[in-house]
């Protein structure tokens, strides 16, 4: 009886963690997972389980996409029983190859919605034509009450943004770009705005096509 009391009180406090700090539910899944896995008998299956997770660890060097959480918040939603807590995660997913999207999601762990938003933003990425480092033409987006305004930059000027427009443009590949945010502070506002603007984007090469010249005699 007191060891059944004593599990019931560890996965109590587990619970808690998973609510206050991400970096908790990250160590209470890894001790789950372990748990939950049968022991694995002499012999073959040792070495089948080392042989996974280096597999495992290899893939995760090789992945070239980066993903950067840019708000986590607490949201309720009000039901016949009362108020049901949940996270809402915004997070931006790019290969700095001129790939980028936003994905946003809720769960009823930080994890969870962390992972959900991460996929959401895999299936909205856009690419974006990047010349020289920096975007073709002057655009602004629209998302909701919020705008961005995006001009192209001079080779050394650097990303000049902040907040959630710094971080699209950033895991998109664009070194040298002026920006300035307009109306609703809101970072999903802000990341859609950006997001549309560089929808909006017309490369060089359709221009030139269009008016029948060659990228050299266009560009002069």
């Amino acid at each position: 009886m007191d060891s059944e009391k004593k599990e019931e009180l560890t996965v109590e406090t587990e619970v808690v963690e998973t609510a206050d700090t991400v970096e908790n539910t990250e160590v209470v899944e890894e001790t789950v997972e372990v748990s939950a896995e049968e022991k694995p008998a002499r012999g073959q299956r040792k070495g089948r389980g080392r042989k996974q997770r280096i597999e495992n660890s290899e893939e995760k060097v090789q992945s070239e996409w980066t993903e950067r959480v840019v708000q986590i918040s607490r949201v309720t939603k009000v039901v016949k029983g009362g108020k049901k807590l949940s996270f809402r995660a915004i997070v931006i997913v790019g290969n700095q190859k001129g790939q980028v999207g936003v994905g946003c999601a809720k769960a009823s762990e930080v994890i969870i919605a962390i992972q959900k938003a991460i996929a959401d933003g895999r299936k909205n990425l856009i690419t974006v034509p990047i010349f020289k480092t920096t975007i073709p033409h002057p655009i602004t987006g629209r998302s909701g009450a919020g705008a961005v305004m995006l001009r192209p930059a001079s080779e050394g000027t650097g990303i000049i943004a902040g907040g959630a427009v710094r971080s699209v443009l950033e895991l998109a590949g664009i070194g040298n770009i002026l920006s300035k945010s307009l109306g609703s502070k809101s970072p999903l506002n802000a990341a859609n705005a950006t997001m549309d603007a560089l929808k909006k984007l017309t490369p060089f090469n359709d221009v030139a096509k269009r008016r029948g010249l060659t990228m050299a005699e266009f560009l002069n």
